[in-house]
């Protein structure tokens, strides 16, 4: 009896959590004014894929989903080679300063990315990033986090495995590469999909670096459909199927490697 109590409960939670979601699906494929009567409707009554044509053909979201897919793309492909070879580094390297240096990264990360970003701010515009894509790649070029995460996990990996590739007339950039990266492929997998999703999902460096509307992510131009067609929630859920339907995608495709890493990751000393 308690585990179909248990049961039962884990289902009603499961349900009240994926409803909004589920919600939000549906009225995307709603007509006009249909989201919004009294009682509402969980279901549309006939399907219709008119929001989805009006994002794509008169507001040209296709324009702002290839920049979120571009700069994400590329802040993580960048990001996983600095990360994995600062990790390396700190976790095989044996240099002058190397504990100092690594805490006082890990003690950057107490310290709020608001209180950055005047400073970054300043930077990127004396670089003449502003308004600019760069703006979004350069400051993700590397993350305390991700050099941590594959420290930890690079630290399991026995020292006899590289020296004896060092042996073999291995340099270090051959270790790196045909080593190291293949066994560190769990936590690099974990570590793209936090990337990926972060620079996804992320809403106030966009706002503040561009200017353009034809340089906004999907999460910046859907605050601003938010402000133009307030009235229009059928749309609103439209634009937020499609923010959100990648990273799930994502998630989904790669959640076997995520939880691995995630398992392996948190190696001690």
């Amino acid at each position: 009896m308690r585990k179909y109590l248990l049961y039962g409960f884990l289902i009603i939670t499961g349900f009240l959590t994926l409803a909004p979601f589920i919600w939000m699906l549906s009225a995307s494929f709603m007509f006009d004014g249909h989201a919004s009567v009294f009682p509402p409707r969980f279901f549309p009554d006939e399907f219709t894929f008119i929001q989805y044509e009006t994002l794509f053909s008169r507001l040209d979201v296709s324009r702002n989903l290839l920049n979120s897919v571009l700069i994400s793309s590329m802040v993580t492909v960048v990001s996983l080679v600095f990360n994995s070879m600062a990790g390396f580094a700190f976790a095989k390297y044996r240099f002058r300063g190397k504990d100092t240096i690594f805490k006082m990264l890990l003690s950057s990360m107490v310290i709020p990315s608001q209180v950055t970003m005047l400073p970054l701010f300043l930077m990127l515009k004396e670089f003449g990033f502003l308004n600019t894509h760069m703006a979004i790649l350069v400051p993700g070029l590397a993350n305390v986090f991700g050099i941590f995460l594959i420290r930890q996990y690079v630290m399991a990996i026995p020292d006899s495995l590289i020296e004896s590739a060092r042996i073999d007339g291995a340099t270090d950039f051959q270790i790196y590469y045909k080593i190291i990266v293949p066994l560190a492929m769990p936590v690099m997998v974990t570590l793209a999909i936090f990337t990926f999703m972060g620079t996804w999902n992320d809403f106030l460096w966009p706002l503040i670096v561009l200017n353009d509307s034809s340089m906004y992510t999907l999460p910046v131009a859907l605050a601003n459909l938010m402000g133009e067609h307030t009235k229009d929630p059928e749309l609103m859920m439209a634009g937020s199927v499609i923010t959100i339907l990648p990273v799930m995608m994502l998630f989904l495709v790669l959640q076997k490697y995520y939880i691995k890493g995630i398992m392996m990751g948190s190696v001690k000393e």
